[in-house]
């Protein structure tokens, strides 16, 4: 199955593709693993937010690029969240893929930061990222900063 992603700033989206967005994450990020946390952190209105549509055209994956200055120095990617039915068929690494190549093309020539659930670790280091720092708990969750290093 095929991933098409749109990248979009929060003004570009519908109000539709909001609420769809806002749903994902907060189903999986908030239901799924329960954690009592406010997903609308104030950081969606400086974002990209990159939303992934199956090839019936349901959204089933997001992620967030954050511009350098908007939480840390550097561009970072975060909220990357794969609908429950739709996970197993690649659309995680397509989102990060997608994520990634978004980031070099806005931001080239930079780090790349993200915080990633620590049993993740292995995913992310698969594109290129590695630990810096020590796991941290953040929302009675445990994560590892990581940061993408432009080869070039």
């Amino acid at each position: 199955m095929d991933l098409d992603v749109k990248w979009q700033t929060l003004a570009e989206l519908s109000t539709r593709d909001l609420h769809d967005v806002l749903r994902l994450r907060q189903l999986i990020f908030i239901v799924e693993q329960n954690c009592a946390f406010v997903d609308a952190d104030g950081l969606d209105i400086e974002a990209i937010h990159g939303l992934g549509r199956s090839e019936t055209g349901e959204l089933v994956a997001v992620a967030r690029l954050l511009p350098p200055g908007c939480k840390y120095p550097i561009p970072s990617i975060g909220r990357v969240a794969v609908a429950k039915h739709a996970r197993s068929c690649g659309f995680g690494r397509s989102m990060v893929d997608q994520a990634l190549s978004q980031a070099r093309r806005r931001f080239p020539n930079s780090q790349i930061h993200i915080d990633a659930q620590a049993y993740l670790e292995r995913f992310y280091a698969s594109f290129g990222f590695v630990r810096v720092g020590e796991p941290f708990d953040e929302d009675g969750i445990p994560h590892i900063a990581m940061r993408w290093i432009s080869p070039g």
